[in-house]
């Protein structure tokens, strides 16, 4: 039976936030350098145009969770960033059906991370928002904005993901209508 952490006093509290926030910056890590990745590949030009601008983001909200912890006075755990770091690099070894080069396959799985990523995020600012109750060093309407961003984020990459894979499993039937 998990006991209440109700009432814990307030270092307790802040104690447990940081390793929570350093995980998370951890996973932030890995999806800036994914995004910023994703961006600098070839696209259609709307595509690379909306690649760029989430890459932005997702680098802005890394730095908006590293204000937060600054703010907390969170220490960053930098085995947690190069954790995130050598994720994203490992991410690259994924076996796609092909040695060489990039397969379509590639970019519909990336994309399938970075909305989970994105998720993960969400849930996160969500988090940080319950805490904002009875934390005075978080700000409510930031973490709303953040919030706002992400649902968006999501949104935006759920619309890429559906086209992309229209685009790998589309039969040369719709191919050739198209």
């Amino acid at each position: 039976m998990e006991r209440s952490h109700a009432g814990q006093p307030r270092a307790e509290r802040l104690r447990l936030l940081g390793v929570y926030l350093n995980d998370h910056l951890g996973g932030a890590t890995f999806g800036t350098d994914l995004a910023r990745r994703l961006a600098n590949l070839p696209h259609e030009p709307g595509t690379a145009e909306s690649l760029r601008r989430l890459a932005a983001e997702i680098a802005e909200d890394r730095a908006h969770l590293l204000d937060i912890m600054k703010r907390l006075d969170v220490p960053v755990h930098r085995h947690k960033v190069v954790a995130g770091w050598m994720g994203e690099k490992a991410s690259r070894l994924k076996t796609n059906g092909r040695l060489v080069r990039r397969s379509p396959l590639s970019l519909l799985l990336e994309l399938e991370m970075l909305r989970l990523g994105v998720e993960g995020k969400a849930a996160g600012w969500r988090t940080l928002r319950e805490a904002a109750e009875t934390e005075p060093n978080l700000s409510k309407g930031l973490l709303d904005d953040l919030l706002e961003r992400a649902e968006r984020q999501r949104d935006l990459l759920e619309k890429l993901r559906v086209e992309q894979a229209a685009h790998v499993f589309a039969s040369d039937r719709a191919t050739e209508r198209a």
